[in-house]
C-alpha cells in the first residue's frame, strides 16, 4: 500500500548513520515533518493543477468566442466586445502570472522620461526546478495560440470579412507581444545564467591559484628556515 511504503522510507531513511549523512548533505527528519512536507507539496502540486487549467482556459476562451459567438448570437458587435475582452484578460494573465509561475519569466515594457521604450526582464534563480510538462505546455501554447490567429486572419481576406479581421488583429498584436517578451526573457535569462557560471568558475580558478602561491611560498619559507639552521 502507499501508506506503508511511506512508512518503509521513512523508517529506511532515519537508519542512515551520521557519517553518511555529512558526506552526502542529507539530514534525516522525523516522520511528523515528512508529513507536512508531503502535504504542502501536494498542496502546491494542485496550485500548480488549477493555474495550469485556468491558463489553458485563457488561451482557449478568445478562440472559441471568436469561432463559436456567431452561432449563438447575429450581434457582431457583442462577439466582439467578449472577444476583445477575453484577448485582454488572457494578455495581462500570461505576462504577469502564467510565465512567472511556469516557466520563471516575466516582463514589461517601460516608458522612460525621453519617451522611449525599455524592455525589462525577469527571470527566477537558476537553482529553480521547472517543471518539464508545464514549461512544453506554456512554450508550445504561446506560439501555437498566434499561429492559429494567423490562420484566422488569411480566412477573413479570403472571404472579405474585413469586420472580423479587426478582432484577429487585436488578436495577433496582443499574442505576438508575448510571444516576443517572453523569447527575449528566456534568451536574457539563459545569458545571465552563462554569465554568473563563467564568473564562478574564473573567481574559483583565481582562489585556487592564489591558495597554491601562498602554499608554495609558505614551503619554501620554511624551508629556508630549517636550511639555514
Amino acid at each position: 500500500a502507499p501508506q506503508e511504503d511511506q512508512i518503509n522510507l521513512l523508517q529506511h531513511s532515519a537508519s542512515i548513520s551520521a557519517d553518511q549523512d555529512l558526506e552526502s548533505g542529507f539530514r534525516p527528519s522525523n516522520p511528523s515533518s515528512n508529513v507536512n512536507n508531503n502535504a504542502q507539496y501536494q498542496e502546491e502540486s494542485n496550485a500548480t493543477g488549477r493555474l495550469r487549467e485556468y491558463f489553458e482556459q485563457s488561451r482557449v476562451g478568445a478562440l472559441l468566442t471568436y469561432l463559436l459567438g456567431s452561432i449563438f448570437t447575429n450581434d457582431f458587435t457583442l462577439v466582439f466586445v467578449i472577444t476583445i475582452l477575453l484577448l485582454a484578460f488572457d494578455f495581462w494573465t500570461v505576462k504577469n502570472i502564467s510565465g512567472r509561475l511556469l516557466v520563471g519569466l516575466r516582463w514589461w515594457n517601460e516608458i522612460q522620461p525621453d519617451g522611449t521604450n525599455k524592455w525589462v526582464f525577469e527571470s527566477a534563480s537558476p537553482s529553480r526546478i521547472n517543471n518539464p510538462a508545464d514549461s512544453k505546455l506554456f512554450w508550445w501554447m504561446l506560439y501555437g495560440t498566434p499561429a492559429l490567429w494567423a490562420l484566422f486572419a488569411l480566412s477573413c481576406i479570403f472571404t472579405l470579412k474585413f469586420s472580423w479581421l479587426i478582432i484577429v488583429g487585436v488578436a495577433l498584436a496582443l499574442n505576438l507581444a508575448n510571444v516576443y517578451g517572453y523569447s527575449q526573457c528566456d534568451k536574457d535569462a539563459k545569458k545571465k545564467w552563462a554569465t554568473g557560471m563563467a564568473t564562478r568558475s574564473a573567481l574559483g580558478s583565481l582562489g585556487s591559484g592564489a591558495s597554491g602561491l601562498v602554499g608554495k611560498a609558505f614551503t619554501s619559507g620554511i624551508g629556508k628556515v630549517f636550511s639555514s639552521r
